[in-house]
């Protein structure tokens, strides 16, 4: 049978019938032959010989190893092994890498010395060493945890340079089209199959995607949007009032802003370059903007709707707007926007030609109220609440970017509806997701009110928590439409066992299982 326990070279260890045992499983979505349903059978065989009974089964389904982040049932057995809620004395474990791929080995050795400690004693039905402690079981268990980790790695690497290579062909690595552009699925051959909608995807290992110009008013708008910044002298901000002013929509059926404006002057795919790698995420690690040397690029990979000298032109206007100032500079610019309106905020800095945005100010003065004392300027309450919502706005946007990205890379298909940013994942729920502003009270404590979209009724609302700056997230509460008894919410820094159930620090859980399973498992609560 595929997937059962290859001969164990042990024999049947003296362990009294009485004895109960718990299995973990878990399944990889690059390993289909290690099924739950496979690991099972082979663990029990294993128990059957040994005279254990089966008592509870801890189950991740396709579930990564790297990280023990949204394995929620390691998790569970760990909590139940320390909580002394574990009603069981073997743990019953298929091999070393099913308990996990972590990239440091003493990750893993951490986890087993958990329940080692509670007297739960870890075993590995299918290695060919008992896990007895011995100097000889340590050591084999040592390599077989740093060949998993590197086994994670090598397939990363592979799996990168398989992404690279497709990236040189010309072919699209996942993201919208953008304006003035469109994605088309190509077959085996190279042929136009059809045009992918937002929210589509292809659904055969063997398509793959390219961009195509867009349509013609959109590829008119996109000319303009140069010839505007080029010859005219307009800034993004006066280009984006023109455009709003004349009713023209973006690609998401939204106003135009400096930021989107500043995307089609930049962006190298209006000139036909396929550009890979700007960011990385490799190996569940925190994401990094890698320089231009490390991008993986293709030129001319498709039909371009600018010509590669304007683009250039514009890049050097930018790149020479966009020099570094110095501390000096930086406050004596921002002095001069204060004089000339009376007051600043972050929405005022970014709309200013010649200055650096607000994000930059609050980076190198550590904060923008910082920036503010240091040019004489104290705002008030209100100017500080419409700066803090401004910056809300612009981060439940990026959230809700991050939840279609990622669930999409697994493999789900996300639709969002461009008026309210409700999220129906694999044509089955939908989900809202609402950010949560940090406020702090007279005692110093900090609160949060979550208010749900009850008018939407999202089967699942996605609540990020803010942290004490309201710059990101602290963390998220996955909430089934079940538990809303209200239109809102409120949270203390601790909200006790009900509510914590539901608390997560990433999303990762989330994504990979709205990314491969149904709302069922999404939501087993």
């Amino acid at each position: 049978m595929a997937g059962a326990a290859p001969p164990s070279k042990r024999g049947p260890a003296n362990i009294s019938p009485t004895r109960r045992a718990a299995e973990y499983v878990r399944m990889s979505t690059e390993h289909q032959k290690y099924s739950t349903e496979n690991q099972s059978d082979a663990i029990r065989a294993y128990a059957n010989d040994r005279g254990l009974e089966m008592v509870r089964t801890y189950a991740d389904a396709g579930k990564s190893g790297l990280r023990i982040e949204g394995r929620e049932a390691l998790q569970q057995l760990i909590r139940d092994v320390q909580e002394g809620n574990a009603d069981f004395d073997v743990i019953l474990v298929y091999d070393v890498s099913r308990w996990g791929r972590f990239q440091d080995a003493d990750e893993s050795a951490y986890y087993e010395y958990i329940c080692r400690r509670a007297n739960k004693h870890v075993e590995y039905c299918a290695e060919q060493f008992e896990n007895d402690g011995s100097p000889v079981a340590t050591i084999v268990k040592s390599v077989k945890r740093a060949m998993a980790g590197e086994y994670s790695r090598e397939l990363s690497t592979k799996v990168f340079a398989g992404q690279c290579r497709l990236i040189e062909l010309g072919y699209r690595q996942g993201g919208p089209a953008g304006y003035g552009l469109r994605r088309v699925l190509l077959d085996e051959r190279g042929l136009v199959k059809t045009e992918l909608k937002r929210g589509e995807h292809k659904s055969l290992q063997t398509d793959r995607v390219t961009l195509v110009p867009g349509p013609n008013d959109e590829i008119q708008t996109v000319r303009w949007i140069y010839s505007r910044f080029l010859k005219h002298g307009k800034s993004e901000s006066e280009i984006a009032a023109e455009l709003n002013d004349r009713g023209i929509l973006t690609d998401l059926a939204r106003d135009w802003t400096r930021a989107t404006v500043h995307q089609i002057l930049t962006n190298e795919k209006y000139i036909g370059n396929n550009i890979y790698n700007r960011r990385s995420f490799k190996l569940k690690r925190k994401r990094v903007v890698n320089g231009p040397d490390m991008w993986i690029r293709s030129d001319g990979a498709f039909e371009a709707i600018i010509e590669p000298k304007l683009f250039h032109k514009v890049q050097g206007i930018i790149e020479a707007r966009n020099r570094r100032f110095s501390d000096t500079e930086m406050l004596e610019r921002l002095t001069k926007l204060f004089q000339r309106h009376g007051y600043i905020s972050g929405l005022v800095i970014d709309e200013a030609d010649g200055l650096p945005s607000s994000g930059a100010y609050a980076h190198r003065f550590g904060s923008l109220l910082r920036a503010y004392e240091l040019v004489g300027f104290t705002p008030d309450r209100d100017y500080q609440y419409i700066e803090v919502n401004r910056m809300l706005r612009l981060f439940h946007s990026d959230a809700v970017d991050l939840v279609t990205r990622e669930i999409t890379r697994l493999g789900g298909v996300v639709a969002r509806n461009s008026d309210t940013d409700l999220l129906t994942i694999n044509g089955e729920f939908t989900t809202s997701v609402v950010v949560a502003r940090c406020r702090q009270i007279a005692s110093g404590g900090l609160r949060w009110k979550i208010r749900f979209d009850t008018g939407l009724a999202p089967d699942i609302t996605i609540a990020i928590r803010m942290d004490r700056t309201n710059t990101d997230a602290l963390d998220y509460y996955l909430l089934p439409q079940f538990e809303m008894r209200t239109n809102r919410l409120g949270l203390a820094e601790e909200n006790g066992l009900m509510l914590d159930a539901f608390r997560f620090k990433t999303l990762d859980f989330f994504f990979d299982m709205a990314g491969r399973t149904r709302i069922s498992e999404v939501v087993p609560w």
